[in-house]
């Protein structure tokens, strides 16, 4: 048997549905699992053992109409026998298709009945501590008669990664016995990002409770943006930072990651990541994102914060009818809403 996922577009999406593939592997042992993924999320699943090969979405496929019919090709000469679309958008509406695969479940949309043989309905609410976002996944495997159950997403590092990173910290002078926290600095676009001067303050709280030591995460091109939270500190907080020792490469965060004592800062990817690392987190969600989807498997150690939480009468309508509004929005979310949670998180 041989069976194709696709998950397109962003790493935490991407690490998320790699659940499927350890629901699949227990259900079909001696099976074919296949991973279509855009190439740049890639990092966040190398080494899962439950996956045999991987299909690439690469920029070409994206800006070449000809190179996506040719990797749709590719795909239907591989004779899947199952596809699950969790993506599900018109590019992989139409691999899916020309996949010519038997058996087709996505989620139900209204133009793409014809094109899956299950689709299934997305939940609007569930009790599972895990969220609607494995909720849901999970419930793409219910037409193989796969039981829904809580599978948290993994991230496998190897031992000369964690060596490497730990040497790499060292070299900078940074004492793993004392505590180290990551802080997700900035969002993955300015709708999914804390304000600088908000940011700030809560990065203040973190160095005067703890007199932690404290890493930023970015890439270089966002250097001015986290440097702008990093000015915008107090002069002591700034003591705590180590502000130019950061991963030059998504697994390099990874293995740095997996040293922290706590990843604290914007919802996203880099949430995700720290989860299935093992890594406590306190998350801080923009107002447009629904909590009920990406807060995943919250407990003690993984705490979320959004303004919903806090000033409910703001929401009139769905999160994301409020998206044009996030700035507004925003500026009503004063850290000093969240700080006993802040603090308390970083007391335990």
């Amino acid at each position: 048997m041989k069976i194709l996922v696709i998950q397109q577009k962003m790493i935490g999406d991407v690490l998320t549905s790699s659940i499927l593939f350890e629901a699949l592997r227990q259900k079909f042992p001696d099976a074919q699992l296949d991973y279509l993924i855009n190439t740049h999320t890639y990092p966040v699943v190398e080494n899962n053992p439950f996956i045999d090969d991987f299909i690439f979405f690469t920029k070409k496929e994206e800006t070449s109409k000809n190179a996506f019919f040719k990797l749709a090709k590719s795909v239907k000469h591989k004779n899947y026998d199952i596809v699950i679309d969790v993506y599900s958008k018109l590019s992989s509406n139409f691999i899916s298709v020309v996949s010519q695969a038997k058996t087709r479940i996505s989620y139900h949309k209204y133009y793409t009945t014809l094109f899956y043989n299950y689709n299934i309905k997305r939940q609007k609410s569930t009790d599972q501590k895990a969220g609607l976002a494995i909720a849901n996944r999970m419930q793409l495997l219910s037409p193989l008669n796969i039981e829904s159950k809580s599978i948290k997403p993994k991230i496998y590092l190897t031992k000369h990664e964690i060596a490497n990173s730990k040497r790499f910290l060292e070299k900078y002078h940074i004492d793993l016995k004392k505590p180290l926290y990551m802080i997700s600095v900035l969002g993955s676009g300015d709708n999914k990002t804390y304000p600088a001067p908000y940011m700030a303050k809560a990065i203040d709280i973190i160095a005067q409770q703890t007199q932690g030591q404290i890493l930023f995460n970015y890439i270089p091109k966002q250097e001015t943006q986290a440097k702008e939270i990093f000015n915008l500190c107090e002069d002591h907080t700034k003591t705590h930072i180590f502000f130019n020792v950061f991963g030059k490469s998504l697994r390099d965060f990874l293995a740095i990651t997996y040293h922290c004592d706590a990843l604290i800062g914007n919802e996203g990817g880099a949430v995700n990541m720290a989860k299935a690392l093992d890594i406590k987190t306190f998350t801080i969600f923009s107002p447009w994102i629904d909590k009920a989807t990406w807060g995943l498997f919250e407990d003690s150690n993984n705490i979320s914060v959004h303004l919903k939480d806090f000033k409910p009468e703001l929401y009139t309508k769905p999160e994301k009818k409020l998206k044009k509004e996030t700035f507004a929005l925003y500026h009503k979310f004063n850290p000093e809403l969240f700080f006993d949670k802040l603090k308390s998180f970083l007391q335990n």
